[in-house]
């Protein structure tokens, strides 16, 4: 049964992935290998502030974000649904009602049975604009009642290749009838770009 679910959530995660997203043609093996062996021993890497909005939409047909388990004891949980496992692929904007420039890709499981928290494991991939192919991850804490919510970056592909950072959410938008909503992002993080030669420099 367990394996049944999580190849569900596989399918699931590879069937919502946008259509037609492109990525740099230097991510090969070789080219990645060739980047690490340039890399400067003493490397400063550039910080970097990203902005947008992420949109949780779960009434529209179909909705960018679905569950896909849950515990037995879950139903008898409603304040802190502990137990229950969403996928989402929700779109993230510059600014509300702009044009896509990606999705947040992933998982995000209640995990506590005190308050009405989640475990988040999200990719970012961006799919328009400067950093077009490359994505950031995320895996952390949201406490879903807090004004703001800190979570780490803890790395990325790309232009976001070796990122490290901290992400930060607040809820722009809430309807409590529908169950949707918009949360705003800002990240900011040091990362070593995939230009690497131009890009990377060394401390004298």
């Amino acid at each position: 049964m367990k394996m049944r679910v999580v190849l569900a959530i596989f399918v699931m995660m590879v069937s919502l992935s946008p259509l037609g997203q492109s990525l740099p043609d230097d991510q090969s093996p070789k080219s990645v290998e060739n980047w690490f062996k340039k890399f400067p021993h003493n490397a400063q890497p550039k910080l970097t502030k990203l902005h947008f909005y992420l949109y949780n939409i779960v009434s529209k047909n179909p909705p960018n974000s679905a569950p896909v388990a849950q515990a037995s004891t879950t139903p008898s949980t409603p304040v802190t649904s502990f137990g229950l496992v969403n996928v989402l692929d929700g779109p993230l904007r510059e600014k509300p009602g702009s044009e896509i420039i990606g999705y947040s890709q992933g998982l995000f499981t209640f995990a506590s049975q005190e308050n009405r928290a989640t475990l988040m494991t999200l990719n970012f991939v961006f799919t328009a604009g400067p950093f077009k192919g490359s994505t950031l991850s995320v895996l952390g804490h949201n406490l879903v009642t807090a004004k703001y919510r800190e979570f780490p970056i803890i790395g990325g592909s790309g232009d976001f290749r070796l990122a490290q950072g901290i992400g930060t959410a607040s809820s722009y938008f809430v309807n409590a009838t529908s169950g949707d909503d918009i949360l705003e992002m800002s990240f900011v993080f040091y990362r070593y770009p995939l230009a690497g030669d131009s890009e990377l420099v060394a401390e004298e």
